[in-house]
This record gives structure tokens, C-alpha cells and sequence, in this order.
């Protein structure tokens, strides 16, 4: 009878470790389909022609490569007199270099190798937060799709595929405690300082939502203090006149704090839908994140720059003006509509719990998203990953054994055959949309920098030019009186006295020009402009043609070179 038990027993040990070995070669299998699949997608996806911060991210990163950033005080590519700090110095010196070898299809091809590496970040995120493979790909297509308009060679590609590697470290930290993952946590914010400055701040947010979770895993928001303080002083003043009536109280008073403490601990087990996580290892994070204020030192732009950089383009009137950093209109932004229904339905109409800290997060982002569009970006990079997590534990609830049946459906070689084809069809159809795209288009001036060059004498010049183009002329060697690098001509950055009231909003006055909501002779005698280059249909272009102080001196079907005569 024994031995038959024992011969049952090791047959099940036997069926569960095979049961066990195919699971993980499924799960091989899909996540080489996954791969395959989000590289597809991340070519079809880049885009070809270069965005207006491209070209002078490579002509900083020339200039770093042959004079180093050390004795640099003043900016050398506008004409005007700026000081200037290399925000993100380490990623254009990098740009450079594969420029220089490769030129722009190099440039192309790291775009492409970056967008793939950061599909494949959400994945392992996503997955590493559902344990569901399936839910966690589809949660990664969608988010490289939601993420398609900032999918270019600018530094902050770089910077959201290090966003998600630190939630996803913090989340490996927490979990296993190794000290493998709490180095990479320290490196990242010391790339981030050198590669983007701006962002550096964002950094520390990602932490947030885990040290509030930390503060209420610690109760420290319920009231047992009150009852405790009151158990204190009932103690005294038994210590002082004892008496029935007070020990009664002090009894109450503990059967209390135990009520209480049954009741958390009953909370902490069975949560009904927001679920506080008890972790040793948060003392441990929060120690990293101690350490990883002082990875702001560890820059060559300047002790203060990566602590100050972003408030003080926080506080200046860029965020007013250029598009990214407006605040969201829901109307105009279909995929956040879809993202806040799914996400509320999930919470509102299911059984499926949620994390505490990522209540927060959701909060968070979708709070910034509102504040400036260009926080979009960080709601799907953090928040998809959450709602993929949501709707795999929805799975499990009510279908528990729906993940394995998808993984094993979608890596058999039909299941995957199928999702490497309608990946490829989808692409393919974004592919067909940049298939005749030039690396620079008309919208820059491209013959009307060649006859400047030809043309003009560069150093005795004194060239307005507008905003959108002005990162192109810089990269073809023309002083500029402004470009993308918007900062750089608010008075917040180019004041010499570290007073804003000292600096020139260069910024501003270009952008009045443009809109004609100011005569543009007072700018242009304010700056002592010789020369100006417009698009030959612009509303100022239509004003110069008419005035008799302006002689056109180069003229195409895009822009128009004006000498000024005055």
C-alpha cells in the first residue's frame, strides 16, 4: 500500500515537472515572438525625417568632440553674446559620433535600435508586474503606439527607456532585496544628469509613489497614536492617584489598540479593493534614494545645474508658447480618452485590486498629462504596464487558467506565425507612410542656407531667423539669433548676474516677430539685425516684401533671405 502511494507520488512529481519544463519553454518561445515582433514594429514606427532638435544635437556633439565642454562660458553658435550649459551633452557627443561615421542613416538606425529597446523594456516591466507574457506584449505594442510621436533622435528616447528599467529595478529590488538590482538604481540617475539634465528631477518622482506606500504600510496614517498617547497619560495619573475607574480605562483603551491591530492585519490579508503592500526591503529603497541625490554631483555641468535646470524651465514663458508643454486638451487626445475609460472601468466595474502605489502613480501622471501633453508620454510608459497588470489579475480571477492557455496558444508555430503577421501588416502600413521620406525636408532651408554660405559674410552678420529652422542653420555653420534649444534665450538661462531681470528674453521677442504682435523694427533695432530669413509665405515675409528698407536677396518657394537696410 505504501510503495503504491509512494509510485502515485513521484508520478505526480514527475507530471508537475514536466508540466513545469513545457511552461518554461513556452515562455521561451513567446518572448523570442515578442521580440521579434516589437523590433518589427519599432522599424516601421521610426521616423525617417529628423526632427528640428536632431541637427543640433549633432553639431553640439561635434563641437564637444573636438574642444571638450570644460572651457566653454559662452554659447558659440548664436550670434549673441549667451552663456550656455550643455543640458545633454553626454547623448549629443554620442549622436556625434555615430553621425560621424555613419552620417544620417546611422542617426536613422539608432532610432530605430532605441525604439526597439524601449518596446522591449515596457515588455519585461509589464510582464515583470503581470507574470501574464501575452497581456504584457500586447501592453507593449500598444504603449510604442501610444508613444509614436516622441519616438525620434532626441535625447529623452534615451531617457524614457531608463524611466522604466528603474521601475522595473525598483520592482526587482523589492521583490528579491540582491544588490544586482539596487546598482543599477544608483548608475541611472548619474546617466540621466549627463545625457538629459532636464529630466534628472523625474528621476526621484518614480520613487514617490513607493514611499507613500511605505508610509501607510507603516500605519502611520491611523489614529492609533491618539489612543496610545491617551493609554500614556491614564497611566501617569494612575501612577499618581490610582483608581478602579482609570485601570478600566487603560483596559479599554488596549483592547482597543488590539481591535485595532486585528482589524489591520485582517485589512493587510484580505484587501477589498486597494492593496498596501508590507515590505522590509523599503527601508533599503528609501536609503538608494538618499544616495541618489548626491548622483546630481556627479556631472561636469556645474554643482547646481542638474538641481535647478528644470525649475527654471518650469518658471520661464517657454511652457507657454511651444506645443508639447501646453496643457492637455482631452478632446485632441483619443489615446488618453481610451486610457482613463479602460483604467476606470477596471477599478470601478470589476473585482480586480489594485496597488497602493499605483494608485498613486496613475494619480500622478495623469495629473502631469493634464498640466503639459508632453507628460503623455510618461502615462504610457509607467501607466500602461499598470492597467496590463490590472487586467492580467482580472484574467486570473474569473479565467484562472487563461494565461497559460494563451501562452501555450501563441507559441505554437500557428499562434506565433499568426501574431508575427499582424504585426508585420500593421507595420507595414506605417512603413508605406515614410517608405518615400527624405532625412530633411523642404521645411528646412536647405538652399537657402547653401547661398548664405556662399553669400554672406558670417562673421559680420546679424541673421533673425524663426524658431522652427533655426537648429538646422546652426547645424550647416550659420550663427543663429535663435533655435530649439529654447532655454538657452529665456532670461532665466543666458542672465549673467543669475538674476532673470538681467537676461534678454530672446525667446519672446522672436516669437512677437513672428506673430506680428509687435512692430518688427523695434526687435530688429534692439538686436541691430542685418539680415533676415523668413518662409516666403509667412505673414512677416508678406511685410517685408512691401517695406523699402528690405532688399530680397535670395528667394525660393520656401524661404526668403531679406538684407536690411537701415
Amino acid at each position: 500500500m505504501e510503495e503504491n502511494i509512494k509510485n502515485v507520488e513521484s508520478i505526480e512529481i514527475l507530471e508537475n515537472m514536466e508540466k513545469s519544463s513545457k511552461e518554461k519553454v513556452s515562455k521561451i518561445k513567446f518572448h523570442i515572438v515578442a521580440i521579434i515582433c516589437i523590433i518589427l514594429f519599432a522599424i516601421a514606427i521610426s521616423p525617417k525625417t529628423l526632427q528640428n532638435d536632431t541637427f543640433y544635437t549633432v553639431k553640439i556633439g561635434e563641437y564637444i568632440s573636438q574642444n571638450g565642454i570644460s572651457n566653454l562660458t559662452e554659447d558659440p553658435f548664436s550670434w549673441i553674446d549667451l552663456p550656455y550649459t550643455f543640458p545633454h551633452w553626454l547623448y549629443d557627443f554620442f549622436m556625434y559620433k555615430i553621425y560621424s561615421f555613419f552620417e544620417w542613416d546611422g542617426i536613422y538606425a539608432s532610432t530605430i535600435i532605441f525604439a526597439a529597446i524601449l518596446g522591449l523594456s515596457i515588455y519585461m516591466l509589464s510582464n515583470k508586474l503581470s507574470k501574464n507574457s501575452v497581456v504584457s506584449f500586447l501592453g507593449a505594442m500598444l504603449a510604442m503606439y501610444c508613444l509614436k510621436p516622441y519616438i525620434t533622435a532626441r535625447a529623452q528616447l534615451v531617457t524614457f527607456i531608463l524611466f522604466v528599467l528603474t521601475v522595473y529595478f525598483i520592482e526587482k529590488f523589492l521583490e528579491t532585496s540582491k544588490k544586482r538590482y539596487a546598482l543599477p538604481l544608483i548608475i541611472i540617475p548619474i546617466a540621466i544628469a549627463n545625457l538629459h539634465v532636464a529630466v534628472w528631477p523625474f528621476y526621484f518622482v518614480l520613487y514617490l509613489p513607493y514611499i507613500a506606500e511605505y508610509i501607510l504600510s507603516l500605519q502611520i496614517l491611523n489614529f492609533d497614536f491618539i489612543l496610545k498617547f491617551k493609554k500614556v497619560f491614564w497611566r501617569i495619573i494612575n501612577k499618581i492617584k490610582k483608581s478602579e475607574k482609570i485601570e478600566e480605562k487603560i483596559n479599554t483603551l488596549d483592547e482597543k489598540l488590539k481591535d485595532n491591530k486585528s482589524k489591520r492585519e485582517y485589512y493587510f490579508e484580505n484587501p477589498y479593493k486597494v492593496k498596501i503592500e508590507k515590505n522590509k526591503n523599503y527601508k533599503w529603497l528609501f536609503l538608494i534614494f538618499i544616495i541618489c541625490i548626491f548622483t546630481g554631483l556627479l556631472t561636469p555641468l556645474g554643482l547646481s545645474t542638474p538641481y535647478t535646470y528644470l525649475y527654471k524651465t518650469m518658471i520661464g514663458n517657454t511652457t507657454s508658447v511651444i506645443n508639447e508643454h501646453l496643457p492637455l486638451t482631452l478632446v485632441d487626445n483619443e489615446e488618453c480618452i481610451i486610457f482613463l475609460v479602460v483604467t476606470l472601468f477596471l477599478l470601478i466595474f470589476t473585482d480586480t485590486k489594485i496597488r497602493a502605489k499605483n494608485i498613486f502613480f496613475l494619480i500622478g501622471l495623469i495629473a502631469l498629462t493634464f498640466i503639459t501633453r508632453r507628460q503623455f508620454s510618461m502615462l504610457a510608459l509607467i501607466g500602461i504596464p499598470i492597467v496590463v497588470e490590472l487586467f492580467s489579475n482580472l484574467l486570473d480571477n474569473h479565467i484562472p487558467t487563461s494565461k497559460k492557455k494563451l501562452l501555450y496558444t501563441f507559441s505554437s508555430i500557428v499562434g506565433a506565425a499568426f501574431i508575427i503577421c499582424v504585426v508585420f501588416l500593421i507595420g507595414s502600413k506605417f512603413y508605406k507612410e515614410k517608405a518615400g521620406n527624405e532625412y530633411i525636408t523642404n521645411s528646412y532651408p536647405v538652399a537657402a542656407s547653401n547661398w548664405i554660405l556662399n553669400n554672406l559674410d558670417l562673421e559680420n552678420i546679424r541673421l533673425f531667423n524663426e524658431y522652427n529652422y533655426g537648429s538646422y542653420l546652426l547645424y550647416r555653420g550659420i550663427p543663429v539669433m535663435i533655435d530649439s534649444r529654447c532655454d538657452l534665450y529665456t532670461p532665466e538661462y543666458n542672465t549673467k548676474t543669475k538674476d532673470p531681470k538681467d537676461g534678454t528674453d530672446i525667446f519672446m521677442d522672436v516669437q512677437k516677430v513672428c506673430t506680428i504682435s509687435v512692430q518688427y523694427e523695434t526687435v530688429f533695432n534692439k538686436y541691430d539685425i542685418t539680415h533676415v530669413i523668413s518662409y516666403t509665405n509667412s505673414k512677416l515675409s508678406m511685410l517685408l516684401r512691401n517695406d523699402d528698407n528690405y532688399k530680397v536677396l535670395y528667394r525660393d518657394n520656401n524661404f526668403t533671405v531679406y538684407e536690411r537696410n537701415v
